[in-house]
């Protein structure tokens, strides 16, 4: 393992990530992209596409963007971290929602029941590429339109795979969670440092 990795490239504009990066104590530089890139294209589903195939290829693309951009700004070389998080019931795929209905609508189809919450984590050093897979169940209360009504006015569903944030106030209507909290949020870091040690970052 080498001890030369200092740092990692994140290739992500999510908060989130970030705080579970510091978390795990890496040292990180933001890799974002730029004016001239549209990220949300890459995000779309092709037709029946499988959950987890799906949220595999949009980390690879994510990655792959990223590639391109630390050699087009001419950055000193270190590994490159990217991750994408679904949500899924059955083989239906629950993105980002467009507006307030849209997530009104996407919540009301959750409540009550359970769904998987698929988070991808890509690595890449060199010509390696390191990548896992983490897959969580998350059971939702029973919600009233006024409940799910209440918490869409909140704002926090939009910009969120399933129209909601787990770390935020759909908490409380969650009532069982299987699996990794983290990779909920969207970015395991079980995964995540596994992977990192794999590029020869020490954790």
């Amino acid at each position: 393992m080498s001890s030369m990795v200092k740092f990692v490239y994140l290739a992500s504009q999510s908060p989130r990530r970030r705080q579970l990066l510091e978390q795990l104590g890496v040292a990180y530089e933001l890799l974002l992209p730029g004016i001239d890139e549209d990220p949300e294209a890459l995000e779309a589903a092709l037709k029946h596409e499988a959950p987890a195939a799906y949220v595999k290829r949009v980390t690879g693309l994510k990655i792959d963007a990223a590639l391109l951009r630390m050699a087009r700004r001419k950055l000193p070389p270190a590994p490159i971290l990217c991750s994408d998080t679904t949500v899924a019931r059955g083989r239906l795929i629950y993105g980002k929602p467009d507006d307030e209905m849209h997530a009104r609508s996407m919540l009301s189809e959750l409540a009550g029941k359970t769904h998987r919450v698929l988070t991808a984590v890509v690595v890449q050093h060199g010509l390696q590429r390191f990548s896992a897979l983490s897959t969580s169940r998350v059971t939702f209360d029973a919600m009233t339109p006024d409940q799910i009504s209440r918490y869409v006015a909140t704002g926090e569903p939009l910009g969120k795979a399933g129209a909601y944030a787990i770390q935020g106030r759909a908490s409380m209507h969650v009532s069982c969670i299987n699996g990794s909290y983290s990779g909920i949020m969207g970015l395991p870091l079980r995964e995540t440092a596994s992977l990192l040690r794999s590029a020869g970052l020490e954790i």
